[in-house]
Order: structure tokens, then C-alpha cells, then sequence
């Protein structure tokens, strides 16, 4: 199998991650984050850019394999020193409001089988050098679009059955080329539409300002606060310039944040997640005053436990999102074990840091204080796992307690 018009379609993919996902503009810098495998596309990527007038494009290559000897071979002590140049280099991107692509094509078992406290101690000391980073664009400073392209070891575990590596990466690309509208005749038009759709239903829940959600399906009971002055977001943002930007293609999703102190009761998971190259399946978490209480997984507990238990907030929540089951990635029936497109097939919440943006205001609060007050969880990490389903139901608890259903049986209702 050999996907028809490839070159064409992949180079439409760049241009539409270029110019409607990062929106660049004359005079921007970028960062490409991209495997070694998908030098093609960054290389398109990087053309598109310099032709929309950017001023430089840095591209940050990443690699499975040389990824899983580091962490296999040096040490824990080493690998948790990061070094001083990529401090910097952290900084001269703030400093020149960088755009952040980071184009997702990892084996999703890729670190099956090292040792998961050693990967638990690194992810988090990398993640607390490079909190100014995380910490601007999860407020929307700069502009971040995450999007996804087909790895040859990520195509065979989708599709296990394709006949060759070569079917099973057409396969994936053609979902990619898909669910991102590629095909269509008019990308740009076709997006604009999504966009409208989404943003129709985030106005409504922005004007009801439920103080709490109830979710409802077999194993899943639970109640989610709502903090005051929320903001329901959908596709689009605007960054701190005032430019508009898409920050996952694709994307189907409403969301908001919860407020952490206001959790009560369990949920289990309802697909797979791929977290720092491991599968972790079967997750239940339960919650009290906000916070996780138990947590296991019937794959990855191990993994799973050492996300809650070892990185500062991660007892808390700091995302919840909408999703219906009607929408064409949960109907396509595809597990892809990638977060991007799972989370785009089923409701879903996060372990750890909330967006800025998920209250109005946010993103110019001055302290991390502030946030808090204001509800918004604030840890090292961001951890998606899907809750939803067709036999998921939703209600909106209004402040005098009335009820309102926001999805019946996996769509929305209201």
C-alpha cells in the first residue's frame, strides 16, 4: 500500500500546522520539536516558516532509541543535572516569544522496561528547570500547537495487523491527514468551521458558570467543583500578542479547568495511556477534598503511582474536557495510545497544573498564589487520562442546585 498523493498532502499537513496551528507571522522565531524519522516533514515545515516571514526556526530533534540508552546507561544523578546551555537556551526562546511545534511520533513502548523511578526522578527534575517554559505556555504567552506524524514503531502497535511497517505507517497517516482535515478542499475553511462549532458550545457553558459536574458511567461516579469566573476554551486561542493560534491539531475538545480543592468520588479510565514510553491501562483514581487519594492501574501501576506520588501537585487535578463520543476519532475505533488523539475521542481530565487561561484573568495574575486562590491547580506536571464513553452522562450543577444535563449517553445535551 502506498498513500496516494503522500508528497502533496504532507506538504498541505506543514502549511496548515505552520500558518493555522502557530499562526507564524513575519518576524517570529519557532521551535520544532520532531523525531529524526520525520526529517521530511521538518524540513517542509521549516520552508513554510521562513516563507511566512519568520525570523528564525530552530529545529530540536528527538530520537526513541538514542532516548531510551541515555536513560538506560547514564546515571540517575547526571541525567537529573540539567545542564546550564539548555537553561539558556530556555530562556533565549522566552525572550524572543517563540512559537512551540512539537510534532508527536514516539513508539509509545519505547521505555517499556527501564527502571520506572529512574524515569519518574528525571521527568521530574526536568520538569521543575524547565517550569518558565511550561509556565508560559500554559498561559498562553507565546503560541504552541501540538500535532502528530506517523513513526514507524507507533504505526504497528495501532495497527498490528497491516501486513507491512509500510501499510501500517500509510494507515496512520491517512487517520493523521484525516481527523487534521487535510483532505478537504479547503483546510483553512474547513478548520474555521470546527472552530465555530466548538466555540458555540464553550459560549453556553461559559454563561451557565456551573459550580459543579456530575459524571456518571460503569465505574465512574464522581463530582468536580467548579471554580468561580471559570472559562470554558475550545480550538482556538490568543497568545499574550494578541495573534490567534490552535494548540492541538486535532482537536475536538471543550475544556475548562476544576477547581483542585473540589473532587470527590472515582472514575476509571477507558483507554490506554502512554506516559514517558509506557502503557498504562485500567487506571482508578479516587478522590477526596480535591485530592487523589488512591490510585492503580492494572498495567503501568507502578508508573502511574510515581506520577502522583512524586511530583508536587500531582494529587490534583487541573484540566477537564469535553468530548463527544460522536466525534470521528472516537467513531473511527482506533486506539492510537497516543494522548493528542485518545484524548480527542473521549472526555477526559489531568493530573497536575491547570492553564491560566481557565479562569478570566489568569494569564496576568502575577503569582502562582494567586492562581491557587483562584482554584487553579499548580504542579510540574499535566497528565491527561480519558474517562468517557457512550454510556457517559454529564450534569451541570447550577448554584441554587438545579440540575442541568450537559451529555446523555456520550453526546452533548445541551
Amino acid at each position: 500500500m502506498v498513500l496516494p498523493n503522500f508528497e502533496k498532502n504532507l506538504e498541505k499537513y506543514a502549511k496548515l500546522l505552520v500558518s493555522n496551528g502557530l499562526n507564524v507571522q513575519p518576524g517570529h522565531t519557532l521551535v520544532v520539536t520532531v523525531d529524526v524519522d520525520q526529517a521530511e516533514l521538518a524540513r517542509l515545515i521549516v520552508k513554510e516558516a521562513y516563507a511566512l516571514g519568520a525570523a528564525e526556526v530552530m529545529v530540536q530533534w528527538t530520537d526513541d532509541f538514542c532516548s531510551r540508552e541515555r536513560l538506560m546507561n547514564m546515571s540517575e544523578e547526571r541525567l537529573m543535572n540539567v545542564p546550564e546551555y539548555k537553561i539558556q537556551e530556555m530562556h533565549y526562546m522566552l525572550d524572543n516569544k517563540a512559537s512551540r511545534l512539537s510534532v508527536r511520533s514516539a513508539d509509545p513502548d519505547a521505555l517499556n522496561g527501564v527502571d520506572p523511578t529512574k524515569i519518574s526522578n528525571v521527568s521530574r527534575a526536568t520538569s521543575i528547570a524547565m517550569k518558565p517554559m511550561r509556565t508560559a505556555t500554559q498561559s498562553n504567552k507565546v503560541s504552541w500547537t501540538v500535532a502528530a506524524a506517523a513513526g514507524t514503531a507507533w504505526a504497528k502497535k495501532v495497527f498490528p495487523n497491516a501486513a507491512t511497517d509500510e501499510e501500517a505507517v500509510d494507515l496512520l497517516w491517512d487517520q493523521i491527514f484525516k481527523t487534521c482535515r487535510v483532505y478537504e478542499e479547503d483546510p483553512v475553511a474547513a478548520w474555521k468551521a470546527h472552530e465555530e462549532k466548538l466555540d458555540a458550545k464553550a459560549s453556553i457553558l461559559n454563561k451557565e458558570q456551573f459550580v459543579a459536574l456530575h459524571y456518571t458511567a460503569p465505574g465512574t461516579d464522581m463530582t468536580l467543583g467548579m471554580p468561580k469566573n471559570h472559562v470554558w476554551e475550545s480550538a482556538g486561542s490568543i497568545n499574550a500578542q494578541g495573534e490567534h493560534f490552535i494548540a492541538n491539531m486535532p482537536t475536538e475538545e471543550v475544556f475548562s479547568a476544576p477547581d483542585f480543592r473540589k473532587a470527590e468520588g472515582y472514575v476509571t479510565s477507558t483507554k490506554p495511556l502512554s506516559l514517558n514510553g509506557n502503557i498504562i491501562e485500567g487506571i482508578k483514581a479516587t478522590f477526596k477534598d480535591g485530592q487523589i487519594v488512591d490510585i492503580s492501574a492494572e498495567k503501568g501501576d507502578e508508573v502511574i503511582k510515581n506520577l502522583v506520588a512524586d511530583n508536587m501537585g500531582a494529587r490534583g487535578l487541573g484540566e477537564v474536557a469535553l468530548v463527544p463520543d460522536p466525534s470521528p476519532i472516537s467513531q473511527s475505533g482506533i486506539t492510537f495510545f497516543n494522548t493528542l488523539y485518545d484524548e480527542n475521542a473521549s472526555n477526559h481530565i489531568a493530573i497536575g497544573s491547570a492553564y491560566a487561561t481557565s479562569v478570566q484573568g489568569g494569564a496576568d495574575f502575577e503569582t502562582e498564589e494567586q492562581l491557587k486562590e483562584a482554584g487553579l491547580n499548580r504542579s510540574d506536571v499535566h497528565v491527561d487520562f480519558m474517562i468517557g464513553s457512550k454510556n457517559m452522562d454529564v450534569d451541570g450543577i447550577r448554584e441554587d442546585g438545579s440540575v442541568v444535563p450537559i451529555f446523555r449517553n456520550g453526546d452533548w445535551a445541551i
